[in-house]
């Protein structure tokens, strides 16, 4: 998993709230498992005036011209300004993996749906919840600023916005490890590899018959 410690990106503001994950990825493309190639089909039914379906080329579709994402502005964006409730919806982990695919770093909110937002820290995205207040303000000057961009460092637990002002969040300590480091559930699994060979090694050693298959 891609390490979190600072990031600076564009910011892209979706001024929609309860945006579900179905929105996020459509049904159709959750055939897939291999966790690559969602990016292109991000929000699909509101990126595109056609109908997508699974290997279509991106460079064929009808864009929407009025969605956030196809606006010249944002082209590039890695930080999404969102409205509350961001998420929900089915549980679907394929929400994540298109919004990092797609080029996101981080998600900024006044909420998020739960299973979406624990989803998100497995998957290397950074979903940070501040205040409604705090959330109007920097729609503002996403949209009246082209080229507005945030600073969000997760060491110090802080978003910076261009004049230097730090805005503070919380994030579990834990979830904040992980992040830092890379490490996901498997990569946290991994730094225990020599303790779990060492234990396999003894118990084959101890009971050589579980060593055959059927």
């Amino acid at each position: 998993m891609q390490q979190f410690t600072v990031h600076t990106g564009l910011v892209a503001p979706m001024d929609r709230e309860n945006v579900d994950t179905d929105a996020i990825i459509p049904k159709q493309f959750l055939k897939s498992i291999k966790k690559t190639g969602f990016g292109p089909n991000l929000f699909d039914e509101w990126r595109y005036l056609d109908h997508g379906e699974p290997g279509q080329d991106p460079a064929t579709r009808k864009p929407n011209p009025d969605f956030v994402l196809n606006q010249p502005r944002y082209a590039g964006a890695s930080v999404l300004l969102a409205r509350k409730n961001f998420g929900c919806g089915s549980s679907r982990e394929h929400a994540p993996w298109a919004l990092d695919q797609y080029g996101f770093r981080a998600i900024i909110a006044p909420s998020f749906a739960d299973i979406f937002f624990n989803n998100c820290f497995k998957n290397g995205l950074l979903p940070i919840v501040l205040p409604d207040s705090v959330v109007d303000k920097l729609f503002s000057e996403a949209l009246a600023f082209p080229g507005f961009t945030l600073t969000v460092d997760l060491a110090r637990q802080c978003v910076i916005r261009p004049q230097s002002e730090e805005i503070a969040f919380e994030v579990q300590a834990f979830r904040k490890f992980c992040l830092l480091n890379g490490l996901d559930d498997i990569g946290l699994t991994l730094r225990n590899a020599d303790k779990i060979r060492a234990f396999e090694a003894q118990r084959l050693a101890t009971k050589p018959w579980l060593a055959h298959t059927m």
